[in-house]
């Protein structure tokens, strides 16, 4: 019997974990490093062992700290979660060495599938179909392009160690196909330490379905229906579902079938997902399996009822698994997204900071796992994932339903978040119909407004100067508060916005331009502000941090900075020159040198962080005068990358 789980993880998954665990009577040791000291997951575990220091290659993914933790607090058994070590199979082989059980599959399972050449080669001759391609032993760049021309275009090149579409390239023709192998050789090299490629036939518009599988020890697996992954950007999903809208039954029983093969095929224990691509003809064909709990398994514990968890914990402590093929059974519909700090505007950047409020919704059907509280801190050090946000309902639309709602009615105040961005997918009619392929965000989806600069209404405004109006005239109440007119400065991302704020009771007009917009205020407390906005009553959240002011109402959320009585800008402004790190990263690209004319957007240099690559540009037109960075640099947050001295060059004046 197994007592003490170790929970090699952090954030959502980690705490997660916790709560299956000591509900099965548990005791629990957390891990954290020298950021996560007063992270959730640490709070809520038993124990927690400090690692070591922020970077995940000194803390979460030093496999002997993680051992040393597990012996010091006398820990068992120890579940990786996703990520970081999850799959892999010298950490699952020194959990063994060292006596403590792996919640998960053997290493050579995990081996194997972290192949994609090997693996494809298995599921061959297990009899799983594929998608034709090439993996062969030879991998070099004559020989890939040699078998390009058999193979034919559209194809794709892949990373064979890859995941998470790094060292993944669609080439749709012959005179594209060198410069990708070196770019996906080079991607792959610096991902997962290991440049072998694979090519395979591109399938075009697919659909990403995949299928929860589960093994004991004795021989016994078993499928637990699919969900729908196919909304993706840039190859990382966006949204999941179970079941998948795209599904027939007998689809559901032919790929059920075809995942319990391949989960045999590699004497496999555990949870696993073995993820497949669907053409528009309903063919499909392996893809890979992820020998881990996938981040989405919480739509497929909604429809069958069952915990993921728990039966990773039977499985490992020896027990066969807990229902049969024939027991198990699907109920409804279950949708998922991801929230993160990002921001959709402006190339998805991720987004670190104080996340002042944190108020998930609440709701028949929703679930929420998280790891993150009010008054936590999103650093630059690990994935933005805030929240998963996850609906059931009896049919697909009433989960829909609930899901947009959940979305609109989750507050979030100090970062900013995709929230808006995965409400209107949720809304969006092609999703709606169930037609959405991997293709959807690119091709239907990319002139959306959650994807532009927000553009404020006047009632945003009048809301907004309304809270600010109060608390600088520190009355209690709207009702007692003096006729007023008073002039207000407030800035909106890049731009600032000059209104005049006139009160009189309980009335309160804003103008801007020609353009105004009366309210009447009903109350005011404790971060609530109560409106009649056109003879609607409705209620406001805000919060206030120094100059910034965060409010949500009707379903969007918008911030802005009081600059009534800030000074103006300095030289460091937006237009500066001074060109310096959005965030904590590393340095993949320079493309700018002393001496080179550049404008305004044009990207000077590439920063790699939180798993994505990130453009720096510039902020104005002019010269490149000094680069203080070199491929391959380590750099902090607002450090000085490039200096770009202002005003036109002669070559400018030329252009216009």
């Amino acid at each position: 019997m197994l007592k003490k789980l170790l929970i090699a993880n952090r954030g959502e998954i980690a705490v997660r974990v916790i709560r299956t665990a000591k509900a099965l009577g548990y005791r629990t040791v957390a891990v954290y490093s020298e950021a996560d000291a007063n992270a959730m997951h640490t709070e809520l575990a038993d124990e927690a062992v400090c690692i070591g220091p922020a970077q995940v290659t000194a803390s979460y993914l030093n496999a002997d700290a993680i051992l040393d933790a597990a012996c010091k607090t006398g820990a068992d058994c120890i579940h990786p979660g996703y990520g970081f070590l999850s799959e892999n199979s010298s950490f699952s082989n020194a959990c063994k060495e060292a006596g403590i059980v792996f919640v998960g599959p053997p290493a050579g399972a995990i081996e194997l599938m972290g192949s994609k050449r090997r693996s494809k080669i298995a599921m061959q001759k297990a009899g799983v179909p594929v998608v034709p391609g090439y993996e062969g032993d030879n991998a070099s760049d004559n020989e890939l392009m040699a078998a390009a021309a058999d193979i034919g275009y559209p194809l794709m090149i892949k990373a064979s160690a890859g995941g998470g579409g790094r060292g993944m390239r669609l080439v749709h023709s012959e005179s594209e196909l060198a410069d990708n192998i070196k770019r996906a050789r080079s991607e792959s090299k610096q991902a997962f330490g290991d440049d072998e490629l694979i090519l395979e036939r591109a399938v075009i518009e697919p659909r990403h379905v995949e299928i929860q599988v589960f093994a004991d020890q004795h021989g016994n697996a078993v499928y637990l229906g699919e969900r729908d992954c196919s909304v993706q950007r840039r190859h990382q999903k966006v949204v999941e579902e179970a079941p998948s809208p795209f599904v027939t039954p007998e689809l559901r029983a032919a790929m059920g079938e075809a995942a319990v093969k391949a989960t045999l095929a590699c004497n496999y224990e555990g949870a696993g997902t073995v993820e497949f691509l669907v053409d528009k003809d309903r063919n499909f064909y392996f893809l890979e399996m992820n020998t881990r709990l996938q981040v989405e398994h919480p739509v497929t514990e909604l429809i069958t009822g069952q915990d993921l968890v728990a039966w990773q914990l039977t499985v490992a402590e020896g027990l066969p698994l807990p229902l049969t093929q024939s027991d198990i059974e699907l109920n409804g519909h279950a949708i998922e997204v991801r929230l993160y700090a990002e921001d959709p505007s402006n190339g998805f950047t991720p987004q670190t900071g104080p996340l002042h409020v944190f108020q998930p919704a609440e709701g028949e059907g929703l679930r929420y796992d998280t790891g993150v509280r009010s008054g936590d801190e999103v650093t630059p050090h690990y994935d933005p994932m805030l929240a998963k946000v996850i609906a059931w309902g009896e049919n697909r639309d009433e989960a829909r339903r609930r899901l947009i709602r959940a979305l609109e009615d989750t507050t979030v105040f100090g970062v900013t978040t995709n929230r808006y961005f995965l409400g209107r997918i949720i809304a969006d009619s092609t999703f709606g119909a169930g037609e959405a392929t991997t293709g959807f965000l690119q091709q239907s989806f990319s002139e959306d407004p959650s994807l532009q600069p927000a553009k404020l209404e006047i009632r945003q405004l009048a809301i907004a100067a309304c809270v600010l109006a109060h608390d600088a005239s520190g009355k209690k109440a709207w009702s007692n508060a003096p006729a007023t007119n008073t002039p207000m400065k407030l800035g909106i991302g890049d731009e600032t916005v000059e209104l005049l704020v006139q009160g009189s009771g309980n009335s309160v007009s804003c103008s801007l331009g020609d353009q105004h917009h009366e309210l009447i205020v009903t109350s005011m407390d404790h971060g609530i502000l109560g409106i009649i906005d056109n003879g609607i009553r409705q209620r406001c959240q805000y919060h206030r941090d120094g100059d910034s002011l965060y409010l949500q109402a009707f379903g969007k959320s918008w911030s802005v900075t009081d600059l009534t009585h800030q000074p103006a800008a300095g030289a460091n402004g937006a237009g500066s020159g001074r060109i310096q790190a959005s965030m904590d990263g590393a340095i993949i690209d320079v493309l700018a040198e002393p001496g080179q004319a550049v404008r305004q957007g044009e990207t000077l240099v590439i920063l790699e962080a939180m798993k994505m690559e990130h453009p720096v540009k510039a902020d104005c037109d002019g010269v490149v005068a000094q680069v203080l960075t070199s491929k391959g640099d380590q750099v902090k947050r607002n450090q000085l990358l490039v200096e770009v001295t202002t005003g036109e060059t002669s070559e400018q004046e030329k252009d216009r």
